[in-house]
């Protein structure tokens, strides 16, 4: 779908692809925005409009959202859109930065006192990497909310269960025995292990939960005890300990040994922002409700959705049947976080001493690195149209990132603006799915 601007730029109902062709063909209505693609008409201002509901599914690494309406008695998508965070990077760098500054201090320098007694941390203060994932995903919501009619948003929140609200007497044990029980401990396995087997390597395959030490041996439910494998190695292992089964592959042993004892660093990335997320969200002023991620995982497995961080927030919140089916795909829009820029004069090799050095203006001939432009060379070797992210250069010629590669020596005269870098790169993929989903909603 394409989003639709009045002539105010007040948001309206998105329409289909080919009526936006139609509105532009005809003069009514002109580009606004590339990314994601936006209309803004040139003869209205206001209409009827419907209210949309955002969907969150938020994650360490990415962060899913979906656009959907909510019809009498279906659920359509609009819009897929996968957020890819850069909180990885920035806690490298930090980690980069503290070396350099550990190093210069514990040379032969002038003693600097030090200063830990008056660094204090407010209330509500999260780790750079976890704000930037916390601002990234407001600034989307802000941005959705800029071009289309949000009225609702349904966030997944890990602990969180409706089972209460459909039983109000379940109490004690009951609460393990309900319609999600086992969903919390096997997403919590197969994210651990990466969904794959760790007997025989098995991608994309049935996976089951298998016991390191067998029960019939004294072992333990805990999750410490606990591995996914397919169900081949599951049998083939029976009651065997992992030390008799892999006897011969000690390598396999050990990496198994080692993933029984790593945490699971994106999972506490996500529990310690969650709460923030939620409490962001809430003073936006929309109706917020949320979701388990155990209610997400048993609605895209009943349903037989693939798995993507995408069609992980359709799945958020309550969904009863999918309604109607259409063989084709549906288009995500993959968005991922690249910074705007750096501030320091000059690269550094591994030991921190300066290679090079940076421009000291961030714009060149009208442009700046990260714009998307449209590069019309008429003749010579670079003969063609290129289309891309623009990197820029003092001499005025360019280098053009397009899909196919990077193009270098494009001049600057050459190149046309399209959009201006606001600190993201765009991209579409297809996920192999339904094309029209229309999913039956609970009363809930």
């Amino acid at each position: 779908m394409v989003f639709v601007l009045d002539k105010r730029r007040q948001p309206l109902m998105p329409c289909s692809e080919k009526r936006a062709r139609l509105l532009l063909r005809r003069g009514r209505a002109r580009v606004h925005r590339l990314h994601p693609f936006c209309i803004r008409l040139t003869d209205r201002v206001g209409g009827t409009i419907q209210p949309l509901a955002l969907k969150i599914d938020p994650g360490s690494k990415a962060t899913g959202l979906a656009l959907v309406h909510q019809s009498k008695d279906a659920l359509v998508t609009l819009a897929l859109i996968e957020l890819r965070h850069r909180g990885n990077v920035i806690r490298e760098n930090l980690q980069t930065r503290k070396g350099f500054r550990r190093g210069r201090r514990s040379r032969n320098l002038r003693h600097r006192q030090p200063r830990f007694d008056n660094r204090r941390k407010g209330d509500g203060w999260l780790a750079p990497s976890l704000r930037h994932r916390l601002e990234t995903t407001m600034t989307w919501v802000r941005r959705l909310r800029a071009l289309a009619p949000v009225a609702h948003i349904v966030e997944e929140l890990v602990r969180f269960d409706l089972q209460q609200m459909e039983n109000p007497t379940i109490s004690g044990v009951e609460y393990q025995h309900g319609t999600l029980c086992g969903y919390e401990l096997r997403e919590y396995l197969l994210e651990k292990f990466d969904r794959t087997c760790v007997y025989c390597d098995a991608h994309g395959v049935p996976l089951q939960i298998d016991h390191v030490v067998p029960k019939a041996r004294g072992g333990s439910n805990r999750v410490s005890n606990l591995v996914i494998a397919c169900g081949t190695c599951n049998q083939d292992k029976a009651d065997q300990v992992i030390d008799a089964f892999l006897s011969r592959d000690a390598a396999k042993r050990a990496r198994i040994a080692h993933q029984l004892k790593t945490p699971l660093r994106d999972a506490a990335a996500v529990n310690a922002m969650r709460w923030a997320l939620l409490e962001s969200l809430t003073a936006t002023g929309l109706p917020v409700e949320t979701g388990s991620g155990g209610r997400t995982k048993f609605n895209r497995t009943r349903l037989g959705l693939p798995k993507s961080h995408a069609l992980d927030a359709l799945c958020t919140g309550n969904l009863d049947a999918v309604e109607r089916v259409e063989h084709g795909t549906i288009p995500t829009l993959v968005v991922t976080a690249m910074g705007h820029g750096s501030h320091r004069r000059t690269r550094s090799d591994a030991s921190g001493f300066p290679v090079g050095y940076c421009l000291r203006t961030k714009n060149v001939r009208g442009f700046r690195t990260g714009d998307l432009v449209v590069a019309d060379v008429p003749s010579g070797k670079k003969y063609g149209r290129y289309a891309g992210r623009v990197a820029i250069r003092a001499t005025g010629s360019f280098n053009v990132q397009t899909k196919d590669g990077v193009v270098q020596g494009i001049h600057h005269r050459h190149c046309r603006l399209t959009q201006r870098a606001d600190g993201y790169r765009y991209q579409h993929e297809r996920t192999p799915l339904l094309s029209d989903l229309k999913f039956g909603v609970s009363a809930a």
